[in-house]
This record gives C-alpha cells, structure tokens and sequence, in this order.
C-alpha cells in the first residue's frame, strides 16, 4: 500500500518533470512515479546552476581519466565507506568500498543514494530572505551583514544567551569543535544539537556507571559473541549494514538473538526470541531477567567482587520484581524471561545493544543503567564479543558530542567549571578573562546570594528551546529569553510539542536557518519576515573527520567543490566570527587559505586539547594513511596486519592516547585489561572517587596486563608520579609545559624571553606541591599519559564500575511509569518525579501525570525509524531515489483496534493527542504493533494538522514528499537528568478522518 516500485520504461522530461509536478495539484504517487522513471534515465547535474544535461560520462572517463575518491556516508552512524567516482569535476558514479571494515562492500539504499544528496536539485542554492511573506535571493555579504548584526543588537539588549546556537550531528569533527569554540567566544552555554534528543540519556547513564559514554566494543566485535541481546532498537531498518555483522554472529556462532520490542519489527523477524512488551517498561523487564539470573546464581561472583560497586542495592530492588509482577508492569509472561535469561547465562560473552526505543523516555537514564548492570551482572564487560554496543543515529553523532556540541560540556567532555574553561583558553591561547567578560553575570541569584556566573552555568538544552522563548523570564535561569535561534543543521520535526514550537518560532526575533536543504523550519511557521536560509554544502563538499559509532575517526575527502553558492559550515562561522570581531582570536592558531579555515589545523588543535577521552593521536596525518590502506585491516578485530598502519586500530578510536607521535594504536573494546594498556587494553575509569560511605571503589586485586600497580589506583596526577617516582621519566620539554599549566612559567614553553632558563631562575621551595595538581585531563604535554603507560597503567585509573549512582534522582534505577501513562493502577508504587527546574526551566512530571488521559486517549503511541529515510528526512524526501520507495506517513494499528474503532487499512485517519496536535495519515493495519500500541515513522514533514505547505517552500526547494510530523501529536515529557524527550510512550486516540 505504502510503497510502489515503477517498473515502465523511463519517461522523457528529467527533473524539470517532478519540479512542475510539486508545483500542481497532482497527487505525490502520480508525479513519483513519473519523477523516478526520468530520474533513472539522466546522467550527472552539473555543478553551475543546477541544470541538468545529458551527458556519457564512459566518454569522460576515456578522455579525461576517473578519479575515485574516498568519502564516508552521511546518514547512520556505521560509518560507510563511499567510493565516488568522479570526472572534470563532476560526481557521476558511485561504489561501496569491498575494503571497508565496517561496510564490507554493502550499502542500504539511503547509501547507495547520497551521490543525489550532493547533486541533488531541491537543495538551497543561494542565500535567502523572507521578506513580507515572500522568500528573496540575498547575497552572501549581505546575509551575514543583517544577521550578524541583529544578533549583536540583541546581545547588547539582552544579552549573549538570548542567542541560541544549535549545532549538528552532521557537521564534521572540525566543523562541530569550531561551533561549540565560537560559542564560547560569543559567550554562551546554550548550544546544543541532535545527541541531547537521541542519547543523552545513554552518555549520562553509561558514563556515571563506567567511565566513558560511548559505544564500548563495536560492529564488527559483535562477530565474536555467543548471544545478542537487543532492545530498543531496530538496525535492520535504522542501520541497515550493521545487520551484516550481527548475521555474521548469528550464523557462524549460533548466537541467539533476542529482541525485545513493543513492535514485531524487521530486525525481530530475524530474532530467535522476541519479547513484547509495553512501552516505557523497559527497567522493569530487565530486572525481571535479572531476577532469574540472581535467584539461579548464574550472575559472574568474581567479576561483581573484583570490578563492580553496588551490586548489594541492585540485588535489593531485583528481588522485588518476581515473574509475577514483572508480567503484570511490562506484559512479558515470567517463563519467557526465564528462557532469555537461561539463554545470555548460558551463552556468553553476550552483548547488548540499544537505541532510541530505550533512551527517549522521562526515565531514560534509568534505562541505559539498567542495561549496563545486566551486562556487569554476567561479567560481559571488558571482553571481545561483549560490551554495550549502543548504536548511534548520524553518521557524527558521536563525534559531534565527544567535540562538546552540549549545553553543559566543553570538547571532550570538560564541564563548565573554572577549571575547565582554564585548559581550554591554555589550548586556545586566549585571555580567559577576556572569554570571561563575552558571559553574563546574574548579580546575587547565585547560592546563598552569590553572583551567578552563567559561564559556569549548563544552558538551555535543544530538547527545552522552546521554554526559553516561551516561559515567564522571571521562570528562567538566565537573565533573558530567547529573542534569537540559529538551527545550523538540525530538522526540527525531530522533537516533540511541534505546535509549541511554531508559536515559538513566531514569537523570536530572528529565525536563521544553515543547512544544505531548508527544512521543515522555513516553513512551520507563519512568519512574514526575520527568517534568512543560508545554504551550507554537504560534507562531499569538504573534508575532516567523522566518527563512527565503535569511536573510529575517518577522513573524508572533498568528492566535489561546493555546488550553486553553498558554502561549507566552518567558512560562514568564520564569516560570522569576522562581524562579531573575534575572527582573528578564533583562528590564531588555524589558518585561512582563501576565505576557509585549514581543517588540518582545526584537527590539530582539538587533538592538543581532547586529553579526556583520547582524540590526542588521531592526527590527520594517521586518519589519512587508514583510509588510504582500509585492505590491510582485520575484519573482526580491526586491527592491520602489516602494512604502514601496523598494530593499529582502524580509524585509531578513541582513546588513542597520548600524543600523534607516541603512536597508541586506539582502543578498541573498553575497559579490556588482557591486553596492556600501550596495546589498546583498559580499566573501567576511577572517575567517582576512591571510597563512598567507607567502601572502595577501586578495582580489588586485578589490574591491566603488564600493569606495575597489580591492583586498583586512582587516576594519575603528577602528585602521584611523584610519589611512585616515575616523575623522572618525563622529558625535560614536558616538564616545562607541566610547568606552565601549572603557573610556575610566565609563558608557554618555546614563547619565553631570550634568557629565560627552562626553571625560570631557582627552582621554587614549593615545586613539588605547586605542580602536583596537573593531571592527565590537563597536561598539554601528554607527558603524565606517556609516563603512566609506559608503566603498563591507564592513566585515568583503575576503579570498580558503579551499579548505584548516588548523584542521581535515582541511586538504583527504578521502573517509573511514563507520564501519559494508561496504567493508573501502577501510580501508587510507580509515580513519576515531583515536578522542578534544572537546565535553566521549570519541568513538569507529577502535575501532568496527576490527571487521568488514558479514558479519551486509550492507545499508546510510539515512534521509529524507517529504512528508506533518515532524521527529520527533507535531504532524503528530497531525493527522487528514496521518495519513490515510501510515499505516505502513515500510523500502524493493530487489527483489533482497527476494527473496534471502525477503520480500514489505507484509509485517512487523525491520530491526535492529549495535548491538542494531531495528525492527518493513513492507517496501516497490521500486527506488527500489539493491541493498544500506535506506531507512527518520525522522518517526515511539510504538512502540519492537515495543512499542507508545499507552497510555503522556497521555489523548487521542496521535498518530493510531504507528510505529517509524527511529533505534532506527540507529547511533553523530558528525562529528569538529560532533559532527553519521551517520544515512544506517551497516549493518543485515532479515528476516522
């Protein structure tokens, strides 16, 4: 119903055909299917104007010879490689790379047709402006003229946090750390990008367990485990290639894969167990496992003893979920637990693997927690064929969030603190009392009457944006609304509470839109004026580096130079650094060749700073030579057998300690201490201290291979080289720079006066004490990492994981009902939080969930991906290739709901919800959803409450197809320690259009 493939012969016309179709009143499948056939038959767009002419590029490449270039896929975060083939400048084929580890030669079909989101004719081509209703061609000095200057004008009347600065999981690794330094230089923390709507809830939960907020093993690592636990998740349609190696686990290791899902979904049809159940239940399943695994001793004793804190509490709380009450919260009958629990004990190393389907809830953290103690439970941590392998969504997802693209990080993960703000101006060589005075001061609305120092304060984050332009100033956490937003990058249809977000719109000052398509932003709201569309290129447009899901960076190469007047992401923030006067502090260290800021250089300078997690020895040079010798590297392991890359991990991910020159190969599986740590092996990070209410956190008795401490240590400071007396082992030009960081230099080492000595005259009496506070985090020599590895050790220390974390709402994760929830008879045990403010707003939970929606709203709806889309979805509903396959929005209903409700398969329906949004979409009856349950994909947009706004789209730049946003009907809801939105269990009602 949904999908039609044309099989008649191509039609005449080209693109010009599916322009004048957008343009009539011709149904979407009519023009579709005259849009693919003429699309099947062209050859490649030129680069001026868009025209598009025929072409017989075989000619081309006889005459003038095929260059193939290397590039990375833009869409899901398995971090495909591309092989553009290309002539005279013009890309006009295209391959997936057969050395590739992670693709292996394969594509999904958004992969096999990004050629057309490069090319493609429905991008932005110019600078626009709309101006009394209608949209005008502007130039590019002219763009940044008048936006430029509202916003300072709104920075002098309001202040610099009135501006808001959403960055872009697409951007790349360069383009992401300049967006979030320019932030700084512009003087605010309210930026953010997609990480916070997708897996900020896993970052907080898996980082305050373990250390480090990533994927812990990799795709490829899934081929050596004995069983796959999956939920929340659906690769074969979100990550498609990613199937290829859990396949490879299933038939060559006869893995079991278990699926637990609210939705029979095409990675379930490949399951060996799936497991229904309601949606937002997700801790109280586990715990049901788990309980089955306690009761049974099947849990690993000597892993928990020697590696893990807190698993007495956890033991505590699982006693309370019996199968019984496990079946009547989460629907799963207890003889099925049992089974899947049988199955991970029996079968390990076991991974589990997560998405969205566990993250986008108001007890998200709780979630991803809870995961991470099965894993710990079962001793699955820090092995080959274990791990959490936490799928990302964008192909820089993780990138974008290990760069700090975060309301309440700076790149690597730093915080806000003095301190961190004190390392970075060190790597910036900036006066960090002149970054001080870009923030505002709130006079005595600190602590106890102190000044707040909105610097050190997180900001708004991209999930609550909306709150900011709309709440009661004197309800906010900052000394102003916001007046002005910048979506760099980001669709907006992604979030929920869309018809909030359009009054929001309407209210701001100023609208600026920076993407290579306009999305849905240009045109949800009704504006008449203050709305500018700047056209940014696509990443085949530039080069950098790009991080895949299992922490490997890649280099993409430029395929072609940016099309129409698109220009890449880092040259218009230089372009906006230059009107805001701070261009020459923002690139004192990065070169301009032409009007582009040098990428190299971009690279160079967060590897100078990222100490952290380790993005220190990925330097161009290195990410270079593994893209160009991908064949040398092992398929499983990632490592390269021989070769110039010999030893290394492809793509070097992260951590690679250390400086480029000190060579660490990458880490590839987290937390693995059979190998040494110089070889890629880890501890779980002493993060959390060294003793909580008298009890050690660190590791008891086992320690890395090769390790000289064989037991538990806290993370290294110079302090503690100075006690093992390793300090000796430091060059004498990373003592300096120790020296400097410390403040016991004047000037960085190499800028002193002539005759200044390498101690600055006699070495003080304090020496020792003034440099032991340098450590591993903020030693720009890399010198304390160096020395502590040299020594077998990491250098952030070896503790135990923490199954409890006592700085969250909830210690021990707890199962809480979501807030729209249809069990009313759960709230006496189960309530949500009481309602407060953090992250600058007031958040609601208990008021909301006091009164009773489930009676007019009776189905939960849920929301996921599709395989033919990707995000917000206006590049790939704007691709010919992929709108072909999936037409229509539509709803998925069970039979027996559809029939109780009077409602037909195809037919038009409003799903509506309790907050006043609704959607006009087609019904899909089918199974695949359990009764009570909606689904509905949240990739598309264009027409709002059966509006449609195809008119409202700058001429030819609207996608070939339109839908309803699933998120228009969707509901408030935020995680109650990421501000994370709650987008897979809130409640709606659906008739009959």
């Amino acid at each position: 119903m949904l999908r039609r493939k044309t099989t008649q012969a191509p039609a005449q016309g080209g693109i010009g055909l599916i322009d004048r179709a957008a343009r009539t009143g011709v149904d979407r499948r009519a023009f579709l299917r005259g849009s693919g056939l003429a699309i099947g038959g062209l050859a490649a767009i030129g680069a001026t104007g868009g025209t598009v002419a025929r072409a017989d590029m075989a000619e081309y490449a006889v005459a003038d010879g095929v260059e193939k270039i290397r590039s990375v896929c833009t869409h899901c975060s398995v971090g495909c490689t591309v092989v553009a083939e290309v002539s005279n400048g013009v890309w006009f084929g295209q391959e997936p790379a057969y050395d590739s580890p992670f693709n292996l030669g394969a594509h999904c079909a958004k992969g096999a047709a990004v050629r057309e989101h490069a090319h493609g004719e429905r991008r932005l081509k110019y600078p626009m402006k709309k101006v009394a209703g209608a949209w005008e061609r502007i130039s590019w000095e002219q763009a940044i003229d008048e936006i430029g200057g509202q916003m300072l004008q709104i920075r002098e009347e309001s202040g610099p946090d009135s501006v808001y600065w959403l960055g872009s999981a697409k951007h790349n690794n360069e383009q992401a750390y300049l967006f979030r330094k320019m932030a700084a230089y512009w003087g605010t923390n309210n930026v953010d990008h997609q990480a916070r709507i997708c897996h900020s809830t896993t970052v907080a939960g898996v980082a305050n367990t373990w250390g480090y907020g990533a994927m812990t093993n990799s795709y490829n690592d899934i081929h050596k485990s004995k069983a796959i636990f999956l939920i929340g998740g659906n690769p074969a349609e979100a990550h498609p290639v990613s199937l290829l190696h859990i396949l490879k686990a299933k038939e060559e290791n006869s893995a079991p894969l278990i699926v637990c899902d609210p939705r029979y979904t095409r990675t379930a049809a490949h399951a060996d167990e799936f497991v229904r159940f309601r949606p937002g239940t997700d801790v109280a399943l586990v715990w049901g496992i788990l309980w089955h695994i306690f009761d049974n001793g099947w849990e690993d004793k000597e892993f928990i003893r020697t590696r893990v804190w807190g698993m007495d509490q956890i033991r505590d709380e699982v006693a309370r979920w019996t199968p019984e009450e496990v079946e009547r919260v989460t629907g799963a009958p207890g003889s099925q637990l049992r089974r899947v629990a049988r199955t991970l004990a029996e079968n390990r190393p076991g991974t589990v693997i997560w998405c969205m389907g566990g993250t986008q809830h108001t007890n998200g953290n709780n979630n991803t927690r809870a995961y991470c103690v099965l894993q710990l439970a079962l001793g699955n941590m820090g092995t080959s064929g274990g791990g959490t392998n936490i799928f990302r969504g964008h192909d820089n997802v993780q990138g974008a969030t290990d760069l700090g693209v975060l309301a309440d990080t700076l790149p690597g993960y730093y915080g806000l603190s003095d301190g961190s703000w004190a390392h970075w101006a060190r790597v910036w060589d900036e006066d960090l009392d002149w970054l001080r005075g870009n923030f505002a001061t709130m006079v005595g609305q600190g602590a106890d009457g102190a000044d707040r120092m909105m610097m050190n304060e997180t900001g708004i984050p991209v999930s609550r944006w909306i709150d900011g332009v709309l709440e009661e100033a004197e309800n906010l956490d900052q000394p102003a609304n916001t007046r002005a937003m910048v979506f760099w990058g980001h669709a907006p249809n992604s979030q929920t509470r869309m018809k909030e977000m359009k009054t929001a719109m309407e209210k701001l000052d100023l609208l600026v839109v920076v993407d290579p398509y306009p999305t849905l932003t240009a045109v949800m709201q009704d504006r008449e004026d203050g709305v500018y569309l700047l056209p940014a290129c696509t990443q085949f447009e530039t080069r950098g580096s790009v991080t895949a899901s299992n922490r490997s960076l890649q280099w993409r190469d430029r395929v072609v130079e940016p099309l129409f007047e698109s220009l890449p992401d880092h040259t218009i923030m230089a372009m906006f650094a230059d009107k805001f006067g701070f261009k020459d502090r923002l690139f004192r260290n990065i070169a301009i060749d032409g009007a582009e800021p040098n990428v190299e250089d971009i690279t160079r300078e967060f590897n100078r700073g990222m100490w952290t997690i380790g993005y220190t020895g990925q330097s161009p040079e290195r990410l270079k030579m593994h893209m160009a010798n991908q064949h040398t590297f092992d398929k499983t392991t990632l490592r390269a057998n021989g070769g110039p890359a010999d030893g290394d991990y492809y793509g070097l991910p992260w951590p690679s300690w250390g400086t480029p020159e000190m060579n660490h190969p990458g880490t590839a599986n987290l937390y693995d201490m059979s190998l040494p740590v110089a070889e890629g092996g880890l501890t779980f990070r002493a993060r959390f201290g060294v003793e909580k209410d008298g009890e050690n956190l660190l590791a008891e008795g086992v320690a890395s291979v090769g390790s000289e401490i064989q037991d538990g240590y806290p993370e290294f400071t110079m302090q503690m080289l100075q006690d093992l007396g390793w300090d000796g082992d430091l060059t004498q030009d990373e003592r300096a720079m120790i020296e400097w960081v410390s403040g016991l230099r004047g000037a960085r080492p190499g800028e002193e006066e002539v005759g200044e000595t390498s101690q600055q005259g006699e070495i003080p009496s304090d020496y020792k004490e003034k440099v032991a506070g340098v450590n591993w985090k903020t030693d720009l020599s890399g010198g304390i990492q160096r020395v502590a590895i040299a020594h077998g050790c990491a250098p952030f220390g070896n503790a135990k994981a923490r199954a409890v974390v006592w700085t969250f709402p909830d210690p021990v994760p707890l199962h809480r009902e979501p807030l729209y929830t249809p069990r009313r008879d759960l709230l006496p045990q189960y309530a949500t939080y009481e309602d407060k403010k953090f992250w600058r707003v007031p958040t609601r939970y208990a008021s909301i969930q006091t009164e009773d929606f489930s009676k007019e709203f009776p189905i939960i709806l849920t929301s996921g991906r599709l395989v033919e889309y990707e995000g917000g979805g206006d590049e790939t509903r704007s691709n010919p290739w992929l709108a072909e396959l999936q037409q229509e929005m539509f709803v998925e209903i069970n039979p027996r709901d559809a029939n109780d409700l009077g409602l037909r398969d195809g037919g038009d329906v409003w799903v509506e919800g309790p907050e006043a949004g609704k959607v006009l979409v087609k019904a899909m009856v089918t199974p695949r959803v359990g009764e009570g349950v909606a689904f509905m994909p949240f990739h598309f947009g264009g027409i709002f409450e059966g509006r449609d706004l195809r008119h409202k789209y700058p001429e030819g730049a609207d996608p070939y197809v339109l839908g309803e946003s699933t998120n228009t009907a969707q509901t408030y809801g935020y995680d109650s320690v990421t501000q994370m939105q709650e987008t897979k269990s809130t409640l709606c009602k659906i008739y009959a259009a």
